[in-house]
């Protein structure tokens, strides 16, 4: 908890079923075991696309036509309470113990699902994050919150956190501070944890089919 230093921690997700073994998070498993189930489905490049939308469907249709790797339009199953809703899945996990380390019982559990492509725009959180890899990998850039003023966040207040930077085509011209920002930058591989610090800026994008489970505390 050191402040605004993240980490990546091998190892910790040793113990999850979700991980290895006959319950392992695979798209054949997660059809298997929450199927039925209907869920929102995020539809664009990102939260803040224009033409970005969301959609209700089952899993089984949603690993049909978005996790099948043949897709031109993007899909996301994005911060959904997925292991409430299926407590099945939720066997599959452990909660960190370090979630415990904070002033609050109260964890936040959310389930991040995707094919290769899936990207969360450079933005912030009030909370620490403990993001768990389950399968696939992500590309992660974080910023420290001391740069908050060269990373341009939106002035509306539905997107106060995130930033107008778009860190897959930046633009100079329009964000001349950005260059003066200094952050990290991070593989995410499965089985490993990472601490993102409340407050610091991230970008997020997976670099494949991705199953990834994150834990909010404070």
């Amino acid at each position: 908890k050191a402040p605004e230093k993240p980490a990546i921690i091998s190892g910790a997700l040793s113990d999850w079923p979700a991980v290895s073994g006959p319950r392992k998070w695979t798209v054949p498993y997660l059809v298997r075991v929450a199927g039925p189930r209907t869920v929102p489905i995020e539809i664009g490049k990102n939260y803040t696309s224009e033409h970005w939308t969301q959609r209700l469907m089952t899993v089984k249709q949603f690993a049909e036509q978005y996790l099948q790797g043949d897709c031109k339009e993007v899909g996301y199953l994005a911060q959904h309470q997925l292991l409430d809703q299926v407590p099945a899945l939720a066997e599959d996990i452990c909660i960190p113990d370090l979630c415990f380390t904070g002033e609050e019982d109260d964890v936040d559990m959310n389930v991040w699902i995707g094919p290769k492509g899936t990207v969360s725009p450079l933005h912030t959180d009030p909370k620490h994050n403990f993001l768990c890899q389950v399968s696939g990998s992500k590309y992660v850039v974080l910023y420290p919150s001391t740069d908050t003023k060269y990373l341009y966040p939106h002035p509306t207040p539905l997107l106060f956190n995130t930033s107008r930077v778009d860190l897959q085509n930046v633009n100079l011209e329009e964000h001349p501070d950005f260059c003066h920002a200094k952050g990290y930058h991070a593989l995410l591989k499965a089985g490993q944890m990472l601490y993102i610090p409340p407050g610091m800026w991230h970008f997020v994008k997976s670099l494949e089919t991705s199953f990834s489970v994150s834990f909010w505390w404070q």
